[in-house]
């Protein structure tokens, strides 16, 4: 134990200061730390913090060490007006899930995220019974993700935050102690770069995805506004699933499908082809014509009405489109500013390893194993179109 304590230090150190597909020096704005609430329990207090990233055209992004969860990204619109684009909460009960359930809002969900069969996988010979939090599946890391964790946190000069968090041997059934880190870096040029990283002393599956809700009208702006978004993915395959949204094992042709986004296709013109709408996992298909730095381009998502258009990048095999289904058709779910979120009023786009695949023989590779460093990055890229 003693060995890998001074192993988690040393390659904290590395994992913190270095950056492969980062900038350094990108802003010159400090980072800002504010308390955002306090948890109180029988036997002591934790703080919750804040951090304010502003760049030099004003794009503003707040995270909070609450499962290092994106809280509030602000970008301008065609005429210069800055709106929130992403769904959240306010207060920290929301988060928490106090008066109602938090549907991973901004969230880093792990260790594993989406979803495992029945909670149950062999790993080297041995069998592992995972909690099963989604029917009897598990879902998003189990009843303790890493969503409802509150994180070490450290703010960088670059406009950068890096959120740390150990994860314990068997900590919801999982083995090996996993040591994760989450950078989030704002450019001056509207990037906001996730960069995921971990370590682990016993083979383990690891799946770190960012579970943002995105509207591009603006967080408030309802369903029927991203029904006008147009959509675009870069993939030729999908994971079909069964009726507990398990995929088969088969890789799919997207051609002659609803699941055939390939070319600029308005949401609300294909969402009800699809029961409730799209939770899915595509295939990544490399694009060889854009890249940021070494990352493929895997998807665009444009507003037709602000101007924003926001690409996404990822050096991830797949990604999963979810169009907010299993919000609530009531005004029971309160975000921020006393908005009511219901179905549809929002879509994720989570990079991501195929769900399953530690149960999936012909799936991309979900172990991670001593000595291994575990590096994925997505970049969420915003301009005006």
């Amino acid at each position: 134990m003693i060995s890998f304590v001074v192993y988690l230090l040393l390659s904290s150190f590395y994992i913190v200061n270095r950056f492969p597909f980062v900038d350094t020096g990108t802003l010159s704005t400090p980072v800002i730390q504010e308390l955002f609430g306090t948890i109180q329990t029988s036997t002591e207090n934790t703080s919750v913090t804040k951090f304010t990233i502003t760049n030099r055209h004003g794009v503003k992004v707040q995270l909070i060490t609450y499962g290092a969860a994106l809280n509030n990204f602000l970008v301008p619109d065609k005429e210069g007006r800055l709106q929130d684009v992403v769904l959240g909460f306010d207060d920290l009960d929301g988060y928490r899930g106090v008066k109602a359930r938090n549907p991973y809002f901004g969230s880093t969900v792990g260790r594993v995220a989406n979803r495992i069969a029945k909670g149950h996988f062999r790993l080297d010979g041995v069998e592992y019974q995972l909690a099963t939090n989604n029917g009897r599946n598990h879902l998003h890391g189990g009843n303790l993700g890493f969503d409802k964790v509150v994180w070490q946190a450290y703010a960088h000069k670059n406009g950068s935050v890096t959120f740390s968090y150990s994860s314990p041997h068997m900590e919801e059934g999982y083995p090996g102690q996993l040591f994760t880190q989450v950078t989030y870096t704002l450019t001056d040029s509207n990037e906001l770069i996730i960069d995921f990283k971990a370590l682990t002393d016993l083979p383990t599956p690891v799946n770190l995805v960012n579970h943002a809700y995105f509207n591009l009208a603006g967080h408030a702006a309802g369903s029927q506004q991203l029904y006008n978004h147009r959509l675009q993915l870069y993939a030729n395959q999908y994971t079909p699933v069964n009726s507990e949204k398990i995929p088969t094992g088969e890789l799919a042709s997207v051609n002659g499908t609803a699941f055939d986004l390939r070319s600029e296709t308005r949401l609300g013109d294909v969402i009800n082809l699809i029961p409730g709408g799209y939770d899915h996992n595509f295939v990544a298909s490399i694009s060889t014509f854009k890249f940021y730095k070494t990352l493929p381009l895997v998807a665009n998502l444009w507003h037709p009405e602000s101007g924003r258009f926001m690409q996404i990048f990822s050096n991830q095999p797949g990604f999963q489109l979810y169009t907010g289904n299993v919000l609530p058709t009531d005004d029971s779910l309160e975000g921020k500013n006393g908005t009511s979120y219901k179905m549809h009023d929002g879509l994720c786009i989570e990079t991501q390893n195929f769900p399953n695949a530690i149960n999936q023989p012909n799936f991309p590779d979900s172990v991670l194993r001593p000595g291994t460093v575990y590096h994925r990055t997505t970049v969420f890229k915003f301009s005006i179109k």
